[in-house]
C-alpha cells in the first residue's frame, strides 16, 4: 500500500506540466504569461535557479560599488589603508559603503525589470542595517565602523527579504 503511494507521488513528481496549467492550476488568469515574467523551468543541466542567480548578480554588484566607494572615498580623503579611513572617517565610511552597495544593486535592479517597489524595498534592506553601527560610532562604543559586519548584516537583509519574497525573486525576468 505504502509502495502504491510513494509511486504514485514520484510518478506525479516527474510529469512534465505546462506554463499554462500552472497558472491555471496556481488560480491565475488564463491569459499568457508576459515576457517580463516567466516562472524558472528545470533544464537539469545544473545551472542556477533563477533566485540564486539574481542573489548573486546583486551580490556582485554591491561588491563592485564597495570597492569603488571605497577607492574613491580613499582618493578623496587621501589615506593609504582602508583601515586608516575607519577610523579616522567611521562615519562617513559608513555611509561610502551604504551607498557604494545600495546604487549599483537598485540600478542593476532597475535594468533587469524588477521595478521600483522591489528596488525601494532592497535599498532599505541595504541601508536600515547601517544605522546600529553608526549609532556604535556616535555613542563612542567603538572607535572604528564596522564595515565588515555592517556589510554581512545588509547581505543577510537582502537575502531575508528575497526569501521573505521568494516567488518574486525566483521569477525570469526580461530585461526591458
Amino acid at each position: 500500500m505504502i509502495t502504491d503511494v510513494l509511486a504514485e507521488v514520484v510518478v506525479m513528481a516527474k510529469a512534465q506540466v505546462s506554463i499554462q496549467d500552472r497558472f491555471s492550476a496556481a488560480g491565475r488568469d488564463n491569459e499568457a504569461p508576459t515576457p517580463a515574467l516567466m516562472p524558472a523551468e528545470k533544464n537539469g543541466k545544473g545551472h542556477l535557479s533563477p533566485f540564486w542567480r539574481h542573489f548573486l548578480q546583486m551580490l556582485a554588484a554591491m561588491v563592485v560599488g564597495m570597492i569603488a566607494a571605497g577607492a574613491i572615498f580613499l582618493t578623496i580623503v587621501g589615506a593609504k589603508t582602508w583601515d586608516e579611513v575607519i577610523i579616522q572617517y567611521p562615519t562617513q565610511a559608513l555611509l561610502a559603503m551604504a551607498a557604494g552597495m545600495t546604487v549599483p544593486m537598485v540600478a542593476w535592479m532597475m535594468y533587469r525589470g524588477m521595478g521600483w517597489k522591489n528596488s525601494y524595498q532592497m535599498a532599505a534592506a541595504m541601508i536600515l542595517p547601517v544605522i546600529p553601527f553608526l549609532c556604535l560610532v556616535w555613542f563612542d562604543v567603538t572607535t572604528s565602523a564596522q564595515c565588515g559586519a555592517y556589510c554581512l548584516l545588509s547581505i543577510a537583509a537582502m537575502l531575508g527579504l528575497m526569501l521573505y519574497r521568494r516567488e518574486e525573486y525566483s521569477m525570469k525576468r526580461a530585461r526591458r
